[in-house]
């Protein structure tokens, strides 16, 4: 099978990417030389992959990001997503087509409330789920126009070369640098109290792969391990796998109102059987392990400047 892989090169595609070829997938890889919102690049780029699937990684891919340029968020999510699926249905009309959304298309619930299934509403709240949501009900357009789309909607995942703007590996940064002595003992972190579903990325792996056999119908599917977690529990495991213990500031920047956001993925496991298997203190302890070898990278390239 030819798969092609916008995004190959972030946390996700970094994961996905060899897991595609130890499967026997022939991988045609695509990140920032290809502008997914550029409609005449990416139709020749699927013209000349000519893929049996695609995997539509690429994405502004957090909150934050989103929030300082809302249009470049729109751009990429959105006019990126659009121009992927008229590539698909103009060269490979009979791919089956994973479209990477977001568990924020449904905007959040009270902690305690029921976890999220398919069938709830959409409601995002900021530009990050707006433009996926917007992406997420492109993709449903699409299906109805007869293309195999499988719209995937993942909770929080991570691990190893998780990006420091999201919220875990932001403290695990803080912790790594605060334990190689280039920070002050002063831990920066925002509401604690908000509850989220976290899975390990290479359970979130899994299931996109899962959901690339043709048995599995088309349609949409939450990727989420149905456990919620406050994001201050989150940092006392992280804590627990350091000897530090340092002062935990409020930074008012970081600061959003306590909500939760967990996920049933019932209809998942359903359909392929997919579980997540892979513990969160696992992700924890490669998640730290990264941080710190490349803490100690970038020390040894100072250390090595005349």
């Amino acid at each position: 099978m030819r798969v092609l892989v916008t995004g190959a090169a972030g946390f996700v595609g970094r994961a996905l990417v060899p897991r595609l070829r130890l499967a026997g997938g022939e991988v045609v890889a695509f990140d920032r030389e290809l502008d997914v919102a550029d409609a005449a690049r990416v139709r020749e780029a699927m013209a000349e992959a000519r893929p049996d699937a695609v995997v539509h990684l690429a994405a502004v891919s957090s909150v934050s990001e989103a929030e300082e340029d809302e249009g470049h968020a729109f751009r990429v999510n959105y006019l990126g997503t659009h121009a992927v699926l008229e590539a698909v249905a103009a060269s490979a009309p009979r791919a089956r087509v994973l479209l990477v959304s977001s568990a924020t298309v449904y905007g959040s619930a009270a902690p305690g409330a029921p976890p999220f299934d398919e069938r709830a509403p959409l409601r995002p709240r900021d530009p990050y789920s707006r433009s996926k949501a917007a992406a997420d009900l492109l993709g449903a357009t699409h299906a109805a126009r007869g293309l195999d789309v499988v719209r995937a909607r993942p909770w929080n995942h991570t691990g190893a070369g998780r990006p420091a703007r999201f919220a875990e590996s932001t403290f695990a940064r803080q912790l790594v640098e605060i334990e190689a002595g280039l920070r002050p003992p002063r831990l920066a972190v925002g509401n604690l109290d908000s509850v989220r579903d976290f899975l390990h990325v290479a359970d979130v792996v899994d299931a996109y792969l899962a959901l690339l056999a043709p048995s599995v119908p088309a349609g949409v599917y939450n990727i989420a391990s149905g456990r919620g977690l406050t994001i201050r529990e989150l940092l006392e495991r992280l804590l627990a796998r350091t000897a530090l213990r340092p002062e935990v500031v409020v930074d008012p920047a970081r600061v959003r109102p306590a909500d939760a956001s967990v996920g049933s993925a019932a209809r998942l496991t359903a359909a392929t059987g997919w579980r997540a298997r892979r513990s969160l203190d696992a992700a924890l302890d490669e998640l730290l392990a990264g941080w710190r070898a490349e803490i100690r990278a970038d020390s040894g390239r100072l250390g090595a400047r005349p």
